[in-house]
């Protein structure tokens, strides 16, 4: 029997004009508690502007590589399964980079599907400005976010602009954090 809770994939949007983008992922018991702690795990650096979490089970993913073998399989699987007869609202995300500075799967928009087969198929034809490594579809009624209100992102988002020693430039140098009065002097009392 597994004792973790379920995982969420993490979604964090930098600016209101930069996509939401996956991050990475946190054990939860349920939503809220989810994105508490994607805040703590993940805004811990002053960009951060709205927070998505999905559960793992929730997303469906393909590669390029399962796409194109998955696609001979398709026919097939066409003819014996009859998907439901009303569209859902799918938001997808897609990877176009294995670049290490440009890893994330970026949120690109959202289909009306009625399966997530169908959902990946039309986001292949519509989101065609650059090429896929990799396509994520998840039902947009089980994505959760953080609350879009100005108070909101203040009180979740600000207190993380006064923590410079959690930025990266600050770890530069070691001991850079020690006046120069006790360096040297161990740790004694003045």
């Amino acid at each position: 029997m597994d004792t973790q809770w379920p995982r969420w994939e993490v979604f964090k949007q930098d600016t209101p004009h930069k996509p939401h983008q996956a991050v990475g992922s946190v054990h939860a018991a349920d939503p809220e508690h989810a994105l508490l702690t994607a805040r703590n795990v993940f805004a811990r650096r002053p960009q951060a502007v709205s927070m998505w979490v999905a559960r793992a089970e929730d997303i469906y993913a393909w590669t390029k590589e399962e796409i194109a073998q998955s696609q001979l399989l398709q026919a097939e699987h066409d003819r014996a399964y009859s998907p439901p007869s009303s569209p859902r609202k799918y938001l997808v995300f897609r990877k176009t980079s294995h670049k290490r500075s440009m890893t994330f799967v970026d949120h690109v928009g959202e289909v009306e599907a009625r399966t997530p087969e169908e959902a990946l198929a039309q986001a292949q034809t519509t989101f065609t400005d650059a090429e896929a490594l990799a396509w994520w579809v998840v039902p947009a009624d089980k994505v959760y976010q953080t609350d879009p209100s100005p108070d909101t992102i203040e009180s979740w988002f600000a207190p993380a602009k006064d923590k410079t020693y959690k930025q990266q430039q600050f770890y530069a140098t070691v001991g850079s954090h020690i006046s120069k009065h006790k360096l040297g002097r161990g740790v004694e009392d003045d």
